[in-house]
């Protein structure tokens, strides 16, 4: 398989890779320079796609990516990329053998991380506003709405040369796609009508492979939903998951595009792990619908 379409793989199983490259060659080497090989540990066993020549070279970039492939998967944030330098000549220390082609080659790693996965619940003003904010960021975006002509292409058409990968699901029962949408999923509630916010709230609390969920709305919606959420069966350390308001503090406005910076705000502060991914936000931009 071609490294290109190794990397393609990756993102769409949603698993963590690094990219391997020849950067630099003086002298003899395996490979020419732009030499490229793609690490992935699905299930925990290496696997590999293309070369970069092998041997002792090839050896020391897989223990590489090997070590930043546990710190993706242990869910470590903003890894840099990694160079070295192996000298194949038969006085190189190499741990792997010996390589005597007489070259001097430096390799770069990228890490190739799991981008984050946001769904939103609701296209309304305030949703749409959102999904053309987060639509330029390097993401898995999930627009669902139980209304079809809350999807109809033309009116997403502003969408179309995203930097994320748009799924659009016309759902009307919109919970259903809270089972399909990834693990780790960021679900951002803020649909038509509270019956519907209710619903999504009660089917996220009994789903397990969320990464957050927020609702949008007034401290005193909130404290209805806690109470009808409670005399549905939920544990009160649960409830507590759901944020809401949403949106990061202090961003003036309540108009629909406002709203909506403050809420990608908060997304990207958590996505960078400087929030945590439950109970970000005590105060926000509260009577705001969608």
């Amino acid at each position: 398989m071609h490294w290109l379409e190794a990397v393609a793989r990756l993102r769409e199983r949603r698993e963590p890779g690094v990219l391997v490259t020849v950067t630099s060659v003086h002298g003899h080497a395996p490979r020419a320079a732009g030499a490229k090989m793609v690490v992935a540990a699905p299930g925990g066993q290496l696997v590999t796609w293309g070369s970069i020549g092998g041997g002792n070279l090839e050896a020391t970039a897989l223990d590489r990516a090997r070590e930043l492939l546990a710190a993706l998967g242990a869910g470590a944030g903003g890894l840099e990329p990694q160079t070295f330098e192996a000298g194949l000549t038969d006085k190189a220390s190499n741990r792997h053998g010996r390589q005597c082609c007489g070259g001097q080659v430096q390799v770069l790693l990228e890490p190739l991380p799991v981008v984050p996965a946001v769904a939103i619940f609701g296209l309304g003003h305030v949703g749409l506003e959102l999904a053309r904010i987060l639509a330029r960021h390097d993401l898995e975006l999930h627009l669902v709405d139980s209304r079809s002509d809350a999807v109809e292409p033309q009116r997403l058409a502003a969408l179309a040369d995203a930097d994320a990968r748009v799924h659009t699901h016309h759902a009307p029962v919109p919970e259903l796609v809270l089972g399909q949408v990834p693990p780790g999923t960021h679900a951002l509630i803020m649909t038509h009508d509270h019956a519907e916010d209710l619903a999504l709230c009660d089917a996220a609390l009994r789903t397990g492979h969320l990464g957050s969920v927020g609702v949008i709305g007034s401290s005193a919606k909130w404290s209805r939903f806690r109470r009808t959420l409670a005399e549905e069966g939920h544990e009160a350390s649960r409830i507590d998951g759901i944020r809401c308001p949403i949106g990061l503090p202090g961003v003036p406005g309540k108009e629909p595009a406002a709203i909506a910076v403050a809420v990608a705000a908060e997304l990207l502060r958590q996505f960078a792990g400087e929030l945590p991914a439950t109970a970000m936000a005590t105060e926000g931009n509260e009577g705001v619908r969608s």
